[in-house]
């Protein structure tokens, strides 16, 4: 069921306790502050994007796409632990589904961010 939902949505996002692994929030070992710049470098770096507007205190981040909306919400969990979830949507024409483009728009975010950031786990708890 997971596989086939994932291709007739137009809508992903990530959450601790998600069915999908690749889909489960990433946790890093650094601050908040930390983990906020390094998402801004990376969506500065990423052609077609652009950060339309940050809120430090709340921990989020909305990012306009190509054919794409992002938010990214990063919360500090205890000291130099901070989890990084992302909500991606793409607009189509005239279906609401995306063939799999906002699951994999996410998962290069969490591909590019592992390499940016000491990943720690996906998921809660651990």
């Amino acid at each position: 069921m997971g596989k086939l939902k994932r291709l007739f949505t137009n809508h992903n996002e990530t959450r601790d306790d998600h069915r999908d692994e690749s889909l489960k929030s990433h946790y890093y070992k650094t601050s908040q502050k930390k983990a906020m710049e390094a998402v801004k470098e990376m969506i500065e770096q990423m052609d077609g994007y652009t950060i339309t507007s940050i809120s430090e205190e709340r921990g989020e981040m909305s990012i306009k796409g190509k054919k794409s909306f992002i938010v990214a919400t990063v919360i500090s969990v205890r000291p130099f632990e901070t989890s990084v979830d992302f909500s991606a949507t793409t607009n189509t024409l005239l279906l609401p589904i995306d063939f799999g483009a906002s699951h994999k728009l996410i998962t290069t975010l969490y591909q590019t961010l592992d390499r940016k950031l000491p990943f720690i786990h996906a998921g809660g708890s651990q």
